[in-house]
């Protein structure tokens, strides 16, 4: 389980996340919602040890990130914003690279490598250099390294960002079956990822939760004049959405 107690994060005079508390429990896909500088990524890197926290604390499994760093961050597979690499190295060198400092070795090393590069389909590219790649590659090479140690908890933020759509429905695939014995938690802004991939979700707005529940429960809690709005198909997430984090919502 992960357990976020009374997180905040400020930065001078101006506050990220504001007294977030929550937990995730094995099995759950949470969808972690929000308007752009709402505080989703700085919470992300919270929770994942990138950053500490002004007050309050994280537990991964009943490892504190600040206090147990190494064997909190062992349980992680963290796909951050941007998806950072070695441009320079080639898909599988990195991916090398990447189990040995997770400690993989030998014949089990070769195999999660194997693994990954078939389930995330890197195998057209996996002697490319990574900066040869298209946008939704990296993104791809990014998801392998996230799970290239099979971990516990897996943090994935905007995971289909530059993925075309048969690429998209691929990866949300994937995240179902990791999420069978994981912890998956997805930031995203496509509210249909939401809706497709995720047993819950939590929105916050300026740095405060705003909404916890399951997708359905929460889309039939859309006001009526937003969905007279949004006509889209997952209109009625998106109306929902709105309502609680649009300039005046409560």
């Amino acid at each position: 389980m992960i357990e976020i107690s009374h997180i905040t994060r400020k930065f001078e005079h101006f506050t990220a996340v504001d007294d977030l508390s929550f937990t995730v429990a094995e099995g759950e896909v949470l969808g972690f919602l929000g308007p752009n500088g709402a505080g989703k990524s700085t919470t992300m890197k919270i929770i994942t040890g990138f950053l500490a926290p002004s007050s309050g604390s994280v537990s991964i499994d009943g490892h504190d990130i600040a206090s147990d760093p190494i064997a909190a961050k062992a349980l992680i597979g963290y796909l951050p914003e941007g998806a950072p690499s070695y441009p320079d190295m080639s898909v599988l060198d990195f991916l090398e690279f990447i189990a040995d400092i997770r400690g993989l070795t030998g014949a089990h090393k070769q195999q999660r490598i194997e693994k990954v590069i078939d389930d995330v389909e890197l195998s057209s590219v996996c002697h490319q250099t990574i900066e040869t790649l298209s946008k939704g590659f990296k993104r791809r090479v990014g998801l392998a390294q996230a799970i290239l140690h099979d971990p516990k908890v897996l943090i994935l933020d905007e995971p289909t960002d530059g993925l075309d759509p048969n690429q998209k429905h691929h990866v949300r695939n994937l995240i179902r079956n990791l999420a069978k014995d994981k912890i998956v938690i997805v930031s995203t802004h496509i509210l249909e990822e939401v809706s497709a991939v995720c047993t819950r979700a939590i929105i916050i707005n300026r740095g405060r939760i705003v909404a916890d529940g399951a997708p359905a429960e929460l889309e039939a809690q859309a006001p009526v004049e937003f969905m007279i709005e949004t006509q889209a198909a997952p209109g009625r997430l998106e109306a929902f959405f709105r309502s609680v984090t649009e300039p005046g919502a409560k």
